[in-house]
């Protein structure tokens, strides 16, 4: 090899140990994952944030996810996701719902149904 590659050829000794390492049979030197890196930890998410995304969002509906941001302290785009994909809610004609019917607008849906049907068939009949 060093025939066509000149000095820049890589010698058969580190070849070899490359050969070792992959086949893993020194464990002390396989290291294929990446190791931990000192920096900012991936805490956007913690729980603290979106119970403090949803205390704001169900004390004022129409929040904007800039002044959630600003007042937790995490990037818009986490905020976008806490509450769209973690919480669940949607914008709907600027304020925050919920993408779940509660409880009692189940109820009401239930009643109002009840009410069009009971004037449908009157007025059918009529």
């Amino acid at each position: 090899m060093k025939m066509v590659y000149g000095e820049m050829c890589i010698s058969d000794c580190a070849v070899r140990k490359w050969v070792r390492i992959f086949k893993g049979e020194d464990p002390r030197e396989t290291i294929l994952r990446d190791r931990k890196r000192s920096g900012k930890p991936f805490s956007s998410s913690v729980t603290a944030h979106r119970e403090k995304v949803d205390c704001m969002i169900r004390a004022n509906r129409r929040v904007k996810q800039k002044e959630i941001a600003n007042a937790v302290g995490i990037s818009k785009e986490r905020v976008h996701h806490i509450v769209t994909t973690v919480l669940g809610y949607r914008k709907v004609s600027a304020r925050w719902v919920p993408r779940q019917l509660t409880v009692e607008m189940k109820a009401q849906r239930k009643h109002m149904c009840t009410q069009l049907l009971e004037l449908s068939t009157v007025f059918i009949l009529a």
